[in-house]
């Protein structure tokens, strides 16, 4: 039986991803900050002798030996990690101060590096690294600042992993989502101009749901992708490789920008 840590297992992708690989037959691991989240994950999969549940930082000095050990304990051995958890509405450079810079640093880069540190040795042949990284990490985007350099970040080490541990049948890639219908996002579509960044330019008519992003993380650690190594899938509807504007962004009249116009 094949064991798979998952981060940020609580909600949205993590939550969807654990569902879709222990149905696929693996005894799952969900690291979260939240016990009511993990309470309800456990309720949901309803199966004790394959999943364990574990309330922790994940920034935490001692996360990653609790997280190993966890994984060591209730099922003897690592074969994939996923580093899921994460945060978003980030900021600009200009406007990001040191905190939200340290925040998203050891958030989304600094716990992965110390998670992949701590779980590689316990990692065999066949087993793989799957970092969630974002379109961002791809083409920067407007007001990525330090979400933008975390996930770069995570993207260049999954690389150096790929590298490094290849010879020894361990292999690392990246899931980069685009926009995404989690509760993390949501709200953001209350914002006029969010709604029209992303619908307006995405050439497919709706947006990533969780399935998409857990589909294609379960697939990175599925036998199908058992020579992928080192490399990004981008689950975005086409939003990031296209120039693509909809019809109705190009009728729309052409507004010079106030400053601009004075």
């Amino acid at each position: 039986m094949q064991v798979a840590i998952i981060t940020g297992a609580g909600s949205g992708i993590g939550l969807c991803t654990a569902k879709m690989l222990h149905d696929a037959g693996m005894a799952v691991v969900g690291i979260g900050r939240d016990e009511a989240k993990l309470a309800a994950l456990a309720e949901t999969i309803n199966d004790p002798d394959r999943l364990a549940t574990l309330s922790v930082d994940v920034t935490a000095k001692d996360a990653p030996q609790k997280i190993v050990q966890c994984a060591l304990d209730r099922f003897g051995g690592i074969d994939f990690l996923i580093n899921n958890a994460g945060a978003g509405s980030p900021k600009p450079l200009h406007e990001t101060d040191d905190e939200t810079l340290d925040y998203f640093l050891d958030l989304m880069l600094r716990a992965p590096f110390r998670l992949c540190r701590e779980a590689i040795g316990h990692m065999k042949e066949g087993s793989g690294i799957v970092n969630v990284t974002s379109t961002y990490a791809v083409i920067g985007g407007r007001r990525g600042g330090a979400y933008s350099a975390a996930k770069g970040g995570l993207t260049a080490l999954t690389q150096h992993i790929a590298c490094d541990y290849g010879p020894l049948g361990i292999r690392a890639n990246c899931v980069a989502p685009g926009v995404t219908m989690t509760d993390m996002v949501r709200h953001r579509f209350e914002d006029e101009m969010f709604k029209r960044v992303n619908f307006e330019t995405t050439p497919f008519p709706r947006l990533g749901e969780v399935e998409d992003i857990a589909s294609t993380i379960a697939f990175l650690c599925s036998p199908g992708a058992a020579f992928i190594n080192g490399q990004t899938i981008v689950v975005d509807g086409g939003w990031t490789s296209t120039k693509y504007l909809s019809p109705r962004a190009l009728r729309t009249e052409w507004i010079e920008p106030e400053d601009a116009a004075g």
